[in-house]
């Protein structure tokens, strides 16, 4: 069976349910009843955290599973989905008490990384070992079906997908290129070669503009997200690991690694407008910044420090380092509810 370009991923697209509690129980018990909170994976501690953005105080934390690194919260706030890098599933936890719900094996090699839970219910994550992304389709409804699409590019990293779920792309580390997928029809996937070393993905809320951070030579491009030709080229800071697009879209912020700072580009005119200093290039190594992330509006930024097992809260407006949250050992990838 065949959809959209990918195959019915066989025996590994089952999913196993792991004593988990029939849907219709926990309705209603989601984000609406939760203060702001901050979801961490933790890759070298194997844990999936949660803190409570009003106190600052980590409230729980809790087993995942091997080397988690991305996360993704589901529309209703309910639940969120962790990709197991070090392993071959995605699995989700409840966000209310993190217990682990379901197990959505990808196959041999998986190697999930990025993910995506999209608003109208399905997830998408990358498969960095198999050169490729899945569509999961319906998850939480017993009846998951899971879907393949081969980039047929090395290390598949990262991704992002169109509003109306017409298209993915992906970051691919391995090949230095950035990849379209068709995920109606049966194209071909279209890749080009972006900078060295492209990882850091996003596109512009009004999905005209694709952000891509090349971590190798230090840049940022703007591409449009059909053709994949390269509008802009932006420098940046050093080691850009990570792009993020502010929710109002006018910036955005590239995480320098090196520098352990901020690079702030003006979406319209594509320049660096300003620079926050997270912490000093002596620290960097000692932090070791990745995954950055917004607050819904546009106030904050936070950034995980894997290597100090903080995440800092960055204050847009002033650039300040408002706190530093502790989280659990290797803290990367990160979602935010409401």
């Amino acid at each position: 069976m065949r959809r959209g370009g990918g195959s019915l991923a066989g025996a590994a697209a089952l999913v196993a349910l792991a004593a988990c509690a029939p849907v219709a129980e926990v309705e209603g018990a989601g984000a609406a009843a939760m203060p702001p909170t901050l979801f961490v994976a933790a890759k070298r501690g194997n844990t999936l955290s949660k803190v409570d953005l009003a106190t600052g105080e980590e409230v729980l934390r809790l087993p995942s599973c091997t080397n988690p690194h991305e996360l993704a919260t589901s529309p209703d706030g309910q639940h969120v989905a962790l990709a197991c890098y070090g392993g071959t599933s995605v699995d989700v936890f409840r966000t209310d008490t993190l217990e682990r719900v379901m197990s959505i094996n990808l196959g041999d090699n998986a190697r999930p990384h990025g993910i995506v839970w999209h608003e109208n219910g399905n997830i998408y994550a990358t498969a960095e070992g198999r050169r490729s992304i899945f569509q999961i389709v319906g998850p939480l409804t017993g009846a998951t079906v899971t879907f393949e699409f081969a980039t047929g590019q090395q290390g598949s990293h990262m991704l992002a997908v169109s509003p109306d779920e017409r298209t993915a792309w992906t970051t691919d580390l391995g090949s230095r290129t950035v990849t379209r997928i068709d995920l109606r029809t049966r194209r071909a996937p279209l890749s080009v070669t972006v900078g060295e070393e492209p990882e850091g993905i996003a596109l512009s809320p009004d999905g005209k503009t694709l952000w891509v951070s090349a971590r190798g030579s230090n840049q940022a491009f703007a591409l449009d997200p059909q053709t994949m030709e390269v509008r802009e080229t932006v420098a940046t800071g050093r080691f850009p690991l990570r792009i993020a697009v502010r929710p109002q879209g006018d910036v955005a912020v590239t995480s320098d690694l090196q520098d352990g700072s901020l690079s702030v580009i003006d979406t319209a005119t594509a320049k660096v407008i300003r620079t926050i200093p997270v912490s000093s290039p002596a620290e960097a190594q000692q932090r070791f910044q990745v995954t950055i992330l917004w607050s819904d509006d546009g106030s904050k930024v936070y950034v995980a420090e894997t290597a100090s097992d903080t995440v800092a809260e960055v204050d847009y407006a002033s650039g300040k380092v408002l706190r530093r949250l502790k989280v659990g050992e290797g803290g990367d990838g990160m979602a935010i509810l409401p």
